[in-house]
This record gives structure tokens, C-alpha cells and sequence, in this order.
């Protein structure tokens, strides 16, 4: 009897293995491509998204990085060899086939920006999952698949519901903002007439805000408009993308910004360097409402709020960050 069930317990020990093996996903990316990915991955390579996998502590895992990852700020503080990990280009479109078909990765994460990219790298027998959240459901959506790519689906809902106080708490108070007080914003890109219009994330940070996007009337993702557009818009806050080379001060003093509200009262700041493809988006979000509306969160401790959230969700403090950023 005791050997039958030593046996038994054999088989199905067999069997469970070879199911979590067998184990797959099949995801619908944004280009429309449905992917099957045996899961959890063993190797994979990230062009994007990586503040994502700042979260989830699968390092061994990733055996390709894009080379933005070596300046990110929050990257360094969790990893600080990340150097270690061999870049196979930029998520800028940049990309090493020698070196990205060497590391033999189970999937690509890749950004959609340029679609012929991730053609040919499918051209070469990978598997790549094209992305870019275009709204704040979208980005919990590809946090979700990042989640069970690894298995570390409890850490990704943990930190949507760490993200999800954080926006609760802005519209909270935003909510409090009677209709005809409420400031028109606008968010400026790499060039100072690029401007975030009525799709994406930034569209969605600014309705949580309660802020009025000026360009959110504007069916794209972003657009290119004229300096005489953005005075008659007369936003009274202007937000800076943080990557962008110029800063806040180049828009104070340029005299042909000089009759905007939002230059004549200071109301210009540069967006930390922080992806808004992240779960720190929370954290921007809560710097916007603060900047946006002095007034109605003079009380909130940003420092507080930030350094509670970078210890649960990436078990570091912020302090350690702001040095790397600094």
C-alpha cells in the first residue's frame, strides 16, 4: 500500500510538473497581434517598460534591456549593475539583431512606435508583444500581462492598489473644485508646441487632477501647434515633459511666452524624468495636483506620500532615488 501511494504521489507530482511547464498566455498586443507565450518566461528582452519590472524582482530573468535603462533613475536604485545586462538597442527604434538573436529570449517587449520594427524582429523567429498604454486602464493592462509573463501577479495587483489610494486621495479633493474654478493645463513635449492632446495617459492624469486639457479636443496622441495657438489658449499651468532638453525657465523668460497666464504667474514646471508608463505614474499624478491646485492640497505631505510608496512597492526608499536622479 505504501508503495502504491509513493507511486501515486510520484505521478502526480509528474504531472503537475510538466502542466506548469506546459503552461501558456495568449495575449492580444496593440498592434492587434494575439501572441502565445509559454509561461513563466525564462529570458526575455525589454525595450520598454522597465520601471514595470522594477517591481517584480525577476532580474535573472532579463537577459536584454533597452539602453534607456541605464540612465533611469529608479532602474539604478533597484539594480545598480544593470549595466550587467546587455542593451540590443533603444525603445526608440534602435535595434541590435546580432546581439538580441544572440541572448535567444522566450519574449520582446517592444513599443509600437515603429511597427516595422517588431516585423522584422518577428521576421527572425522571436516572439514580441508590441505595446503602448494609451490610457490608465491600458497601462494596468500591460502591468497585468507583465505580471503574468513572470508569475508575480500578486505584486502587480498590489501595486495597482498602492497606485489606486494614491489617485483616490486627488480626486478626493478634486472632486471639491466647483466647475468654473477649475485651471486649464496643458503639457508640452520635446519641443515646446508639441502638446499631450485628447489620447493618452497624460489626458487621463489631468481628468483625475481636475484639470482642463486644452488640447484634449484634439483626437491624437499628441500634435504640433503653432505658439499663437497655445497664447490664445491661455493655459494657466504648463507642464514639461521631463525628458525634453529645454527647462522651465527657457518658457519664463522666452518674451513670446510672456502674455500666458500660466508665464505670467510662474506656473511652469518641468516633469521629473519618470516614465509615465509606470506605477510611480501615481506619484506624478499627485506632484500635477499639488502644482495644479496649491490651494487644495496645501495639507498633503508629498515626501511622505512618495517614500511610503517607494518602500511597498519597490522595497527602496525614495530618498535613495532622488539621489540617483539628482
Amino acid at each position: 500500500m505504501t508503495r502504491k501511494i509513493l507511486l501515486f504521489i510520484a505521478l502526480f507530482i509528474l504531472v503537475l510538473a510538466v502542466s506548469i511547464q506546459a503552461a501558456s498566455i495568449t495575449y492580444k498586443d496593440k498592434l492587434g497581434r494575439v501572441v502565445n507565450i509559454s509561461v513563466p518566461v525564462k529570458r526575455a528582452v525589454f525595450f520598454e517598460t522597465y520601471e514595470i519590472l522594477a517591481l517584480l524582482d525577476v532580474w535573472d530573468k532579463i537577459v536584454g534591456i533597452g539602453s534607456y535603462a541605464y540612465d533611469n533613475d529608479l532602474i539604478n536604485a533597484v539594480k545598480p549593475n544593470i549595466r550587467n545586462i546587455p542593451t540590443a538597442g533603444s525603445g526608440g527604434g534602435q535595434i541590435n539583431i546580432e546581439v538580441l538573436l544572440k541572448q535567444k529570449p522566450d519574449v520582446v517587449i517592444a513599443w509600437t512606435w515603429k511597427p516595422e520594427n517588431i516585423k522584422f524582429m518577428e521576421e527572425k523567429g522571436l516572439k514580441v508583444i508590441g505595446v503602448y498604454p494609451e490610457s490608465l486602464d491600458e497601462l494596468y493592462d500591460v502591468m497585468r500581462l507583465h505580471g503574468k509573463l513572470f508569475n508575480r501577479q500578486k505584486k502587480v495587483d498590489f501595486a495597482i492598489k498602492e497606485m489606486q489610494k494614491i489617485f483616490s486621495l486627488i480626486k478626493e479633493r478634486s472632486s471639491q473644485i466647483p466647475q468654473d474654478s477649475k485651471k486649464k493645463v496643458l503639457w508640452i513635449g520635446g519641443k515646446p508646441t508639441s502638446v499631450a492632446c485628447g489620447i493618452g495617459i497624460t489626458n487621463d492624469i489631468f481628468r483625475i487632477i481636475g484639470g482642463i486639457n486644452q488640447a484634449g479636443h484634439i483626437p491624437q496622441r499628441n500634435a504640433d501647434v503653432s505658439i499663437e495657438q497655445i497664447i490664445a489658449w491661455n493655459p494657466d499651468v504648463i507642464f514639461i515633459w521631463g525628458n525634453a532638453k529645454y527647462q522651465a525657465k527657457d518658457i519664463l523668460y522666452n518674451p513670446q511666452w510672456r502674455h500666458i497666464r500660466a508665464v505670467r504667474d510662474g506656473n511652469v514646471y518641468k516633469s521629473p524624468q519618470w516614465s509615465t508608463w509606470s506605477p510611480r505614474l501615481a506619484i506624478v499624478a499627485l506632484w500635477m495636483a499639488i502644482k495644479t491646485y496649491p490651494e487644495h492640497f496645501n495639507d498633503i505631505d508629498f515626501e511622505r506620500i512618495a517614500e511610503d510608496f517607494y518602500k511597498k512597492v519597490y522595497s527602496i526608499s525614495y530618498s535613495q532615488v532622488k539621489q540617483i536622479e539628482n
